[in-house]
């Protein structure tokens, strides 16, 4: 399952591991049970179970279940991506191979909803002004071209001999790189916690929300318990 998000990324699922049954089955290790089944509306069955590991923390039991995605993001999402350092990383390295020349490139809407919206998200704001979409589309065009001029430095280290971890260094903060994420369940519904809350900033927010559906496909029981830490249906 393979979503676009911004203007040339992604997040793939890689694979998916465990099952809402096998988080009942660990929590039920300590007394020797396992399984039962799910019930109906009327009549819960472990799904009870489930809820009640959740709504009292025992969060061990999610341990037992994950995901692994693949990512093309802009490196200022990944910047903040990596900051859950429980999960694992590999991303693609500018020291071997040349990042493709692909950077974020936001739409004039995005600019203006950031920047003319009341918030008391403080990073989001502007300085207060109101901007116009014509600033704004002024202020891209400086932004195409400061890309094309970062790439044109990039490529002539390259041919000079520069080594390519030193040559990188103009490559700017909304190139797109790829990596790959992996994390247990727990650590999944952390990260939703954190990234899908309306303060966290929006291009990461796009991705928060693909991953957040990514696990309601793989864990649907989970999502349906967990999701009013982190949904906005």
């Amino acid at each position: 399952m393979k979503t676009p998000l911004l203007d040339h990324g992604y997040v793939e699922l890689i694979e998916s591991w465990g099952s809402d049954e096998r988080i009942v089955e660990s929590a039920r290790m300590s007394t020797a049970k396992s399984f039962r089944g799910w019930g109906t509306p009327d009549a819960p069955g472990d799904e009870k179970l489930l809820r009640y590991l959740w709504e009292h923390h025992h969060a061990t039991p999610f341990e037992m279940a994950g995901l692994t995605v693949e990512v093309k993001a802009p490196l200022i999402v990944f910047r903040e991506w990596h900051r859950h350092r429980t999960q694992s990383y590999n991303e693609m390295s500018a020291r071997y191979i040349p990042l493709p020349d692909e950077n974020y490139v936001p739409t004039v809407e995005r600019i203006l909803a950031g920047a003319n919206t009341a918030t008391t998200n403080k990073q989001a704001q502007g300085n207060g002004r109101t901007l116009t979409s014509e600033e704004a589309q002024a202020w891209l065009m400086d932004i195409e071209s400061v890309y094309a001029s970062a790439q044109r430095v990039y490529e002539r280290g390259i041919a000079l001999g520069v080594p390519k971890e030193l040559a990188r260094l103009p490559v700017p903060v909304g190139r797109y790189s790829v990596m790959r994420a992996s994390a247990n369940l727990r650590n999944w519904l952390a990260f939703l916690t954190l990234r899908c809350d309306p303060a966290a900033q929006w291009e990461i927010r796009v991705y928060a929300d693909a991953i957040a559906e990514m696990i309601r496909a793989a864990f649907p029981r989970t999502y349906e318990v967990a999701k009013g830490a982190f949904s906005r249906e």
